[in-house]
């Protein structure tokens, strides 16, 4: 049992609360039982899942898994979780875990059918949810782009519930190269815009391979983001609503694409 919130280890897997630290150590940490076990499943390298006694009793399918994977297990007090955990109430479960390595963006291009750009997204609940959304309606990749948050921010790993780990996750610091790859594959991009035409199920256009390109929660895509797309779309508003939020436009629009492409 580990009982000094200040013990090496801990102090090191700490450290990967922090962005410039996750970097660094190409880690980060995932909480909770149900996204362990999806990284458990999914073939993640995890190093280490620290437990509390209530944790560890409570989630046996956890150990199980762990077991089964040769995963070791510590025991942790409640006092020493609170040190990895960024929520106010820890679930009794932490681990440190390797970023996935994926595949090359050119590489990934080039089979792909639909992705989903994030670009300058801020907020890691939004981007955990759209990246949740994009792996049930079956995308083949999410692309953080521009000053968009860490995938690998506790927060956006909560809020992908294990989506995390069912496909590849790619951070590029340039839209335009990123676009400029898809484009050469024959990827049509299509910009998430309030200024675009709008997007129907029928529309001929989704059932080609396709990058949406989604943009800051509060500005949306500047006129010179949405112009290096190949063509720029909305969502109809049927109600009285003004607009749909990030997270909800994104999960129709992507869920639109995969009806026409399944179709």
């Amino acid at each position: 049992m580990i009982e000094n919130p200040g013990a090496g280890q801990i102090k090191k897997a700490a450290q990967l609360l922090r962005k410039k630290d996750r970097l660094a150590a190409g880690r980060f940490l995932v909480e909770g039982p149900h996204a362990i076990l999806e990284a458990l499943t999914s073939g993640a390298r995890i190093h280490v899942i620290y437990a509390t006694v209530v944790g560890r009793s409570n989630h046996f399918d956890v150990e199980r898994a762990a077991d089964s994977a040769g995963v070791r297990i510590e025991m942790v007090t409640p006092q020493v979780l609170a040190k990895l955990s960024d929520t106010v109430t820890p679930q009794g479960l932490i681990a440190v875990v390797d970023r996935p390595a994926h595949a090359p963006l050119t590489e990934l291009a080039r089979s792909s059918r639909l992705l989903a750009i994030l670009h300058d997204v801020r907020d890691p609940g939004n981007a955990g949810t759209v990246l949740r959304a994009a792996d049930a309606a079956g995308a083949d990749a999410v692309i953080f782009t521009g000053d968009s948050v860490d995938p690998w921010h506790p927060k956006v790993v909560r809020a992908t519930t294990g989506s995390l780990f069912h496909l590849p996750v790619l951070v590029e610091k340039q839209l335009d190269a990123v676009l400029e790859v898809l484009h050469a594959a024959d990827v049509t991009s299509i910009a998430a815009d309030l200024r675009g035409a709008e997007v129907h199920p029928g529309d001929a256009l989704l059932r080609q391979p396709v990058a949406w390109v989604f943009g800051n929660e509060a500005r949306g895509l500047t006129a010179a983001d949405s112009a290096l797309c190949t063509v720029a779309r909305k969502l109809p508003i049927y109600g009285a609503a003004e607009s749909l939020n990030l997270a909800t436009a994104a999960a129709v629009s992507l869920y639109t694409t995969a009806f026409a492409q399944r179709g």
